[in-house]
């Protein structure tokens, strides 16, 4: 399945689109790309601090590295505290990678009919779908969570807890928060995330949720 080749950003950035306004959808991305340098072990914590391994390491991904390189550069700060600052960066760099291999299309519009503007919208449909479909099944579906993939349990735990409304209808919420729960803990099993993916998602959930107009 194609969603097995994209990093934890590009996959949430998918699962995120069509179901959040750009501002939450945004910090959505930013939390996979520090679960995916705390879990390469680029970024570890330290008594709760988000902090570089090293100076010099790197992933050879410009969306993480560009990451690293802004913590490496500012104050230090909790994992929380890195889920909103400059997020726009970051899932802008994600969108821009979806763009070249054809899941997401640049459409070029002029806003008023006088200034252009570039609107970003999905072009592989059918793989959308798979995405989405296949992290419902996580959530809903028969496997125990310890038989979830750590990958899989990220993703599922970190969408569900920003509440993208195709993956976690309104009604179903509180259905869903003890499966939420155990996934988090499942992926949260995973070298490296021990404390930061639990604080991740609760970052998350403390989010505003977009009301649906």
């Amino acid at each position: 399945m194609f969603h097995g080749s994209l990093a934890l950003p590009a996959r949430l950035q998918l699962l995120a689109r069509d179901a959040m306004e750009p501002r939450p959808a945004r910090h959505l991305v930013r939390a996979g790309a520090l679960t995916e340098l705390a879990r390469r072990g680029l970024l570890v914590d330290d008594d709760g601090i988000a902090t570089p391994a090293d100076l010099d390491s790197a992933t050879g991904d410009a969306v993480l590295d560009g990451l690293l390189e802004l913590v490496r550069e500012s104050l230090p700060h909790r994992w929380d505290a890195w889920v909103t600052p400059y997020a726009r960066v970051t899932s802008d760099a994600v969108r821009e990678q979806l763009v070249a291999p054809g899941y997401v299309r640049a459409e070029r519009r002029r806003v008023l009919g006088l200034f252009p503007s570039v609107e970003y919208v999905p072009a592989r449909a059918a793989d959308v779908a798979a995405l989405r479909d296949h992290a419902r099944d996580v959530l809903d579906g028969p496997l125990p969570a310890a038989d979830v993939s750590e990958a899989d349990a990220a993703l599922v735990a970190l969408a569900a807890s920003a509440e993208p409304r195709t993956l976690v209808p309104d009604r179903d919420r509180a259905r869903h928060a003890g499966r939420v729960q155990e996934l988090t803990g499942r992926a949260a099993a995973a070298p490296g995330l021990g404390r930061v993916l639990p604080e991740l998602c609760a970052a998350l959930s403390s989010l505003p949720v977009p009301s649906v107009r």
